[in-house]
This record gives structure tokens, C-alpha cells and sequence, in this order.
């Protein structure tokens, strides 16, 4: 599992670390540098499983739209970045990259180690990035040539479809990843639990997975309890945008990363809320999970699995909070949490907007 993540010369970043724990949260402002840090571990998943050996793409590849090597290089570190990954077991390695010039989309490989973590081993399921710009609801969607044992949702959860009607009539692998509250004799299928976790984030539901014969097309039908079957897009984007999260979530490798953009997308307060509670509970139950969001319901989910329902101890948590940068001086603050799911520490700007609205609702009462 991954325990530090250090960023040199990659558009932000000139030196920066990070903390990882097994759930770190990204969140603050816009353009503050959030999404480069996640860039930095999609770069070193490419140099380790999808790239050639030689070189690493910036475009077409697990989402990613970087432009140049000019882009992504740091004006201040000239022509070599490097990415050095800690793990629990006390290692440190490095990944360095070289800006052969600056027009071509891709950076040549000038090192990387022999021996990978779980996350960049490229084994099945290790390493999950979910974007945020996930594909709304579908009738159908193009399957995947991947054996069943291979098989990922996707970047953009494309696969959940096909993965549920290959493996969702089989029992879940992990057995500390069956829900919190399942009873005793009650089926332990992948199908089922996802559909459990899928009613309390976003609604009642019941899945259907089926393979259109003489195709390559699979599809999903949703029904509520004791309703009518539908196709996805009847059903509401939330349904859509959660699924992906909760069946990488429990399909993850154990030890492996699952990496998700605003995982908050299209759900109710209540149903972000239950989100920030799921994945506080998976990182309880070995998958290391890094996530980007701008809601404080899916925090305060969080803060409810620490200290309402103890699913992950308080220092297995931690918060990095982008602020308002001075020029190109960064702002990065690291927040952790206490036994009873509070915070370290506020600081200014990290999610007191309600705060701030309410306050000047006030005054305005105040003077009329």
C-alpha cells in the first residue's frame, strides 16, 4: 500500500509529498493542483503496466488529456521529472522522465524499478481509476475481448455492465467486503451486494445484466423492488454514476488502489453522504482509496464511518486541502481526523461556504 507519494517537476508541482493513507480525500479549490496529482499517479501506472517501456503517453490513455511534453513539465525543474512511491513495507521508489522536446505528446522513460507495488503490477483489478467524466446512462454498451478473471469496469465504467453478467451470479471473493448489515445465510453474490450498497446511495433498486446473443453489445435493466424493468436511461444518473464506484469497490484486489474523480456526481445530500460512508468502509477492508471531491456530504460521510460506525480507524484517514495559491507558491494543507470523525484543523475556505451564505443571510435580515 502506498504511504507517500512525491511529485518533482510535473506542472504544479516543483517538490511536493503527499501522505497517503488508506483513504486520502483531495479537495479545495480550482486549479490548485488536485487533479495534477492524481495526473502524477496515472503516469505512473503508464510507465509501469500501459506504456511501451521506452516512452509514457499524455493522451488516449486511461482519460488523459495532457497535451505536450511542454505542458506537463514544470517551468522551474527543467527537463527531468521524477515520481518516488513509498510503501508500508518501507520501500521508496522511483519513476524519472525525460522531455525528449517539447511538441511531442509523450515523455521517454529514464527509470523505473523492477519491483511494483499491487497498484502498478498490472495484475487484474490492482489499480482502478473511475474519471469524472463517467458515461451517463446507456441501453447498451460495447463489451470488452478480456476474459471474466480480467476484466475491469473501466475508466470511464463502461465494463460494469458485462462484468456483472459474467461474475454477478458468483460469490464475492472477499469476505470482509459483504455489507455491514447482511444477515447470516443471505446470499453473499456479487450482484446482491452491489444492489445493496446501490439502494442506500442513490435508490431501491434491483440489477439485470444481460448479453444481447450474436453481439458484442451487453446492458443493463434496473427495476425497483417489485416494479417493472426499465433501461438505464430511465432509471436517473445516479444509478449510472454510482455503480461503477460500489462494484470496483468490491471486486478491488485487496492491497490495490481504487483512484475516483467526484464521486458525489449526480446523488442527493443523503446519498453523497452514504458514499463518503461506503468508502470509508471499503478502506477499512484493505483497498487503498484515493478520491477527488468538492462535497462536504461526501466528507461528512466520512467523518460518520470513522466515528459513528468505527469502519476505519481515525489515523487511517487523512484530508489534503488545496487553498488559494500565491502566485505559484502552492497551499496545501494536510487535515487528519480525531476518534469522534472530527478534523484536526479548518482551515480558511475548507467547506465553509454554508457558513459563509448563512451569515450573510443574516445580515441581511439584521438590516431590514
Amino acid at each position: 500500500m502506498i504511504t507517500r507519494f512525491e511529485v518533482l517537476g510535473f506542472k504544479r508541482f516543483h517538490q511536493q509529498s503527499f501522505d497517503f493513507l488508506p483513504l486520502t480525500v483531495l479537495t479545495g479549490m480550482n486549479g490548485a493542483g488536485k487533479s495534477s496529482l492524481i495526473q502524477s499517479v496515472l503516469l505512473v501506472w503508464e510507465a509501469s503496466v500501459g506504456g511501451s517501456g521506452s516512452t509514457v503517453r499524455l493522451n488516449d490513455t486511461l482519460g488523459m488529456d495532457l497535451g505536450t511534453a511542454e505542458d506537463v513539465r514544470n517551468w522551474k525543474s527543467g527537463d527531468l521529472i521524477e515520481l518516488h512511491v513509498s510503501d508500508n513495507a518501507g520501500n521508496r521508489s522511483t519513476w524519472s522522465f525525460g522531455v525528449p522536446s517539447g511538441e511531442v505528446p509523450y515523455l521517454s522513460v529514464k527509470n523505473k524499478p523492477a519491483n511494483q507495488l499491487i497498484a502498478f503490477s498490472g495484475d487484474p483489478r490492482s489499480f482502478t481509476y473511475l474519471s469524472a467524466e463517467r458515461l451517463g446512462p446507456r441501453s447498451v454498451y460495447k463489451a470488452s475481448s478480456m476474459p471474466a478473471s480480467m476484466l475491469e469496469v473501466g475508466v470511464f465504467g463502461e465494463h460494469c455492465a458485462q462484468i456483472l453478467y459474467l461474475i454477478g451470479e458468483t460469490p464475492l471473493d472477499d469476505g470482509e467486503r459483504l455489507h455491514p448489515t447482511r444477515k447470516d445465510g443471505d446470499p453473499r453474490f456479487v450482484k446482491y451486494e452491489v444492489e445493496r450498497w446501490l439502494s442506500e446511495i442513490a435508490r431501491p433498486v434491483e440489477l439485470d445484466a444481460v448479453q444481447y446473443s450474436g453481439s458484442t453489445l451487453t446492458g443493463l435493466r434496473f427495476r425497483a423492488p417489485g416494479g417493472e424493468w426499465v433501461k438505464g436511461p430511465n432509471m436517473g444518473f445516479g444509478v449510472s454514476y454510482a455503480l461503477p464506484i460500489i462494484l470496483a469497490g468490491l471486486t478491488a484486489k485487496r492491497g490495490g488502489l481504487l483512484l475516483v474523480e467526484n464521486p458525489e456526481a449526480h446523488l442527493h445530500p443523503a446519498g453523497q453522504s452514504r458514499m463518503g460512508v461506503f468508502l470509508g468502509w471499503l478502506a477499512g477492508r484493505g483497498v487503498q482509496v484515493v478520491l477527488e471531491t468538492h462535497s462536504d456530504h461526501v466528507l461528512n460521510g466520512i467523518r460518520r464511518a470513522v466515528g459513528e460506525f468505527q469502519y476505519l480507524d481515525h489515523d487511517k484517514a487523512a484530508v489534503h486541502f488545496f487553498g488559494p495559491s500565491n502566485g505559484d507558491e502552492l497551499s496545501i494543507h494536510k487535515l487528519g481526523f480525531t476518534t469522534l470523525g472530527s478534523l484536526s484543523n479548518w482551515p480558511k475556505g475548507f467547506f465553509d461556504q454554508y457558513q459563509t451564505d448563512v451569515g450573510s443571510l443574516g445580515r441581511i435580515r439584521r438590516r431590514s
